[in-house]
C-alpha cells in the first residue's frame, strides 16, 4: 500500500533516519567524552574532520591510548592510525588489520600466551573495550590501549610522499625516514652487495633486525656482513614487537639450515633496555658459534611487511676481544657499573684482562650492584680488586664445557683471585638450563650465557660474587651442594638458630657427597641420621660442626693458629672442637686447563678431612665446606638396630637413674 506524506511529515521522517544513522556513533563518542581518562585523544579526535566523519558513518573499530599512554608520548599523535574501518571484538582481531590512515598501513595483533592482546606495542586493556550497534546493524568497537601508536612517517625535508613502506624500501629511504639520528648506509651497501633485497621485500609479517651505521666503528667489520648473516637478522613470518615478545625465546632467524644454525630471542633488562641476541648454535668457519648481543636503539617501526628494530651493532659477527666487549658495553651499555668499578679500582685488573690469551669472564648486571652491601666494600680499592679477580676465569669457558665439566659433580672452577675457586651447577635440559655459580659464599644465576669474544666468553649474571648478602640458613638452604646437610638440620630443629644476625658462625659443613660416603662407611647409622625419630642424634652430629664466637675463623687464620699449637680449640654450642689446619700444595687438570693450588685440611681426631670449599662468607658468619662430616664410628653404639652417641647414653642413663630415685621416694 502506497502512503503519501506532507513535506513536513517527510522532512521528520529523514531527520528520524539521520538521528538513526548517527545514534551508536553518538554513543560512542559521548563514552569516549565522559571519560576523563580519554580526554586527550577526544581532543584530537575533535579535530579530526575524516576520523569525525568515520565516526558518523561506518562500522570500524578504535584504538583509544589512556591519557598516561600519552604522558609517555613523544611526537606527534596520528589519529588515523587508530582506526581501521571494520569493527573488530577483541575475539576478531586477526593478525593484521588495515588502519585507516593515507595508504592503509597495517596494525599488528598479538595474542600472547597469558591472554594479553597487543596491537603493535600496545597492549589493550581487558574489560574496558566497548561494542555498540545501531538499528541498521552498523557496529563500532572501542578498545582502550596503554600505549600511542606510532606509524612510520617521513621527515620534513622528504621530497617524496611516503606511504605503507615495505621492509626493503625502509631501507633505502632510511635517511628521509623518522628514525631519529640514526643512520642504515653501511648495512644498506651490504644488502645491496650481496644481493639481498628479496628478503626485504618478501610479502607477509616478518622481523627485520637493522644494525645502524654506529655499529660499524670498527673498519673491517662491515667485510664481514656476508649473506648468511644478513639472513640472520631476519626472524621469518613472525611479528615481535617488544612489549609483546616472550622474552629468552629463540625464534629461528632466515639462517637456519643444515649446515648453520642461528637462533635470535629478546630480552628486557630491569633498566628498560631491551637487547637482542642472535645465538649461533652450529657454525662453520666464516661464522663461530657463540652469542652476539646488541641493544636495540629504535624499536618497533611497523611497514607493510612487519616490523623493524634498529640494533646499535651487527648480529653473528664476532670481532672484539673480552677487552673491547666490556669497554664497548661500559659506557652506556649492560656492563656500565662493572666496568666503572673496574676503572675506579685502578684499571690494573683490566689490564690483568687484556694480557690474557683465553679468558672468561662473570659479569654482573647493572642492577646487581644495586645492593646496599657493596657500598661500603667499594671504596676499599684492594677488597674490590680481590672480588673483581673472583669474577675472571684464565680458560675459554662456555656452557657446553660447564655442562661436561658438570657430568658427574657440580663443576669446579678456579679464578684468578688466589685459592678462589667458582662452583657451576645447571639445572633443566637444554632449551630451559638454568645454570648458577658459586662464589665466596654467593650463589648467582647466568642471565646471558655465552657471549663470545675472540679470546673467550663473557656470562652475565645477577649478582656480585664475593659480597654476601644472605645469612648462614639462607646460604644453606639454597646451595645444592649443601642440600643434605639442611634437610638434616631442618628436621632435627638444629636450623633454626642460623637466621640470627646477632650472631657469628663458623660452620663445617659436610657436602652432599660426604654424607654419601658415611653411608659406604656406616650403612646402618647413616641411614638413621636422616630419619625424623632419630632427630636429637642429628642435631648432636651437627652441633659439634658449629662453632660461635664473636668473630667468625677463615681458613688462613686457622692455618696460622695451628702453626703454634698442636690442636686448635674452637668453642660450640654443646662443648669445643679441637682440629688443626694444613695447607696442601695441589693440582687440579682436566682436560680445560690445569692449575696449580694451595688448599686446605683438617685434621680431626687424627682423621685428614679435606676442605672442598673454604671461605664461604654469610651475612652473619663463613661456612668450610668439607669432604666428610666430623664422625667417628665410636660416635655411634649399634644395638638392635639402632645407634646412640656414647654421650647422648650417658644422658639417657642418668635420665632413667633420676626418675628411678624419684619414684623410691614417692
Amino acid at each position: 500500500m502506497f502512503v503519501s506524506c506532507g513535506t513536513g511529515a517527510l522532512a521528520a521522517l529523514l531527520l528520524l533516519c539521520c538521528c538513526t544513522a548517527h545514534a551508536a556513533a553518538a554513543d560512542l563518542v559521548d563514552k569516549l567524552r565522559d571519560d576523563s581518562e580519554l580526554s586527550q585523544f577526544y581532543s584530537l579526535l575533535e579535530q579530526n574532520p575524516v576520523a569525525n566523519s568515520t565516526l558518523s558513518l561506518r562500522s570500524c573499530t578504535i584504538f583509544v591510548p589512556t591519557n598516561e599512554a600519552f604522558q609517555r608520548h613523544k611526537g606527534p599523535t596520528h589519529v588515523l592510525y587508530h582506526i581501521t574501518t571494520a569493527a573488530f571484538s577483541k575475539d576478531q582481531l586477526e593478525k593484521t588489520v588495515s588502519s585507516d590512515m593515507n595508504g592503509n598501513p597495517p596494525l599488528y595483533i598479538t595474542k600472547s600466551r597469558n591472554g594479553d592482546i597487543y596491537v603493535n606495542n600496545a597492549r589493550i586493556i581487558p574489560s574496558l573495550s566497548v561494542e555498540l550497534t545501531d538499528r541498521e546493524g552498523k557496529r563500532q568497537v572501542m578498545h582502550i590501549i596503554d600505549e600511542v601508536l606510532d606509524p612510520l612517517t617521513a621527515l620534513p625535508t622528504a621530497k617524496t610522499e611516503i606511504n605503507n613502506l615495505d621492509a626493503l624500501q625502509f631501507i633505502q629511504k632510511a635517511d628521509q625516514l623518522n628514525v631519529g639520528d640514526n643512520k642504515l648506509r653501511t648495512y644498506r651497501s651490504q644488502v645491496t652487495l650481496m644481493k639481498k633485497e628479496s628478503l626485504y621485500q618478501a610479502p607477509g609479517a616478518h622481523t627485520f633486525l637493522l644494525p645502524v651505521d654506529e655499529g660499524f666503528k670498527l673498519s673491517t667489520r662491515s667485510s664481514l656482513v656476508d649473506g648468511k648473516v644478513i639472513d640472520g637478522h631476519v626472524i621469518p613470518n613472525t611479528v615481535i614487537f617488544t612489549a609483546a615478545s616472550q622474552h629468552d625465546e629463540p625464534k629461528t632467524s632466515a639462517a637456519f639450515e643444515d649446515q648453520l644454525k642461528v637462533t635470535v630471542s629478546f630480552f628486557k633488562q630491569k633498566d628498560g633496555k631491551m637487547y637482542v641476541k642472535s645465538n649461533t648454535i652450529i657454525g662453520d668457519a666464516k661464522h663461530p658459534q657463540g652469542v652476539v648481543l646488541a641493544e636495540i636503539v629504535k624499536a618497533n617501526i611497523p611497514v607493510k611487511n612487519g616490523v623493524i628494530h634498529l640494533i646499535h651493532r651487527p648480529l653473528m659477527i664476532i670481532d672484539t676481544t673480552v677487552t673491547q666487549f666490556l669497554q664497548d658495553n661500559g659506557e652506556n651499555g649492560a656492563l656500565r657499573k662493572f666496568y666503572e668499578v673496574i676503572m675506579d679500582a685502578g684499571g690494573a685488573v683490566l689490564e690483568g684482562i687484556n694480557n690474557l690469551s683465553e679468558v672468561t669472564i662473570l659479569a654482573p648486571s647493572n642492577e646487581a650492584w644495586n645492593v646496599s652491601s657493596i657500598d661500603n666494600i667499594i671504596r676499599d680499592r684492594k677488597k674490590m680488586t680481590d672480588i673483581l679477580n673472583m669474577h675472571i676465569i684464565k680458560d675459554r669457558l662456555n656452557v657446553e664445557k660447564i655442562r661436561q665439566k658438570n657430568a658427574n659433580m657440580i663443576a669446579q672452577v678456579p679464578t684468578v683471585n688466589n685459592r678462589t675457586f667458582l662452583y657451576f651447577n645447571i639445572n633443566g635440559d637444554d632449551s630451559d638450563a638454568v645454570i648458577t655459580v658459586e662464589g665466596g659464599g654467593v650463589n648467582a644465576t647466568v642471565l646471558q650465557a655465552d657471549v663470545a669474544q675472540t679470546n673467550g666468553y663473557v656470562h652475565i649474571i645477577d649478582r656480585v660474587l664475593g659480597v654476601p648478602h644472605t645469612t648462614v640458613l639462607g646460604k644453606l638452604e639454597t646451595d645444592p651442594m649443601m642440600s643434605d646437610t639442611y634437610k638434616m638440620g631442618e628436621f632435627s630443629h638444629f636450623n633454626d638458630q642460623l637466621n640470627n644476625t646477632q650472631r657469628r658462625y663458623t660452620f663445617f659443613v659436610p657436602r652432599d657427597k660426604g654424607w654419601q660416603k658415611t653411608e659406604l662407611d656406616y650403612p646402618s647409622a647413616h641411614k638413621k641420621l636422616f630419619m625424623r625419630d632419630f632427630a636429637y642424634h642429628s642435631k648432636y652430629i651437627l652441633e659439634r660442626h658449629l662453632v660461635l664466637a664473636d668473630h667468625v675463623f677463615t681458613m688462613k687464620d686457622l692455618a696460622q693458629m695451628s702453626l703454634t699449637t698442636d690442636n686448635v680449640v674452637l668453642p660450640t654450642l654443646r662443648d669445643s672442637l679441637k682440629i688443626k689446619v694444613e695447607e696442601e700444595a695441589g693440582h687440579l687438570h682436566d682436560e680445560y686447563a690445569s692449575h696449580e693450588w694451595t688448599g686446605y685440611v683438617i685434621v680431626w681426631n687424627y682423621k685428614k678431612i679435606n676442605v672442598y670449599r673454604p671461605d664461604v662468607e654469610c651475612t652473619n658468619g663463613i661456612i668450610h665446606v668439607i669432604d666428610y662430616p666430623l664422625l667417628e664410628e665410636k660416635d655411634i653404639v649399634v644395638s638392635g638396630g639402632s645407634y646412640l652417641p656414647e654421650s647422648s647414653i650417658c644422658i639417657m642413663l642418668a635420665n632413667l637413674i633420676m626418675i628411678t630415685i624419684a619414684k623410691f621416694l614417692n
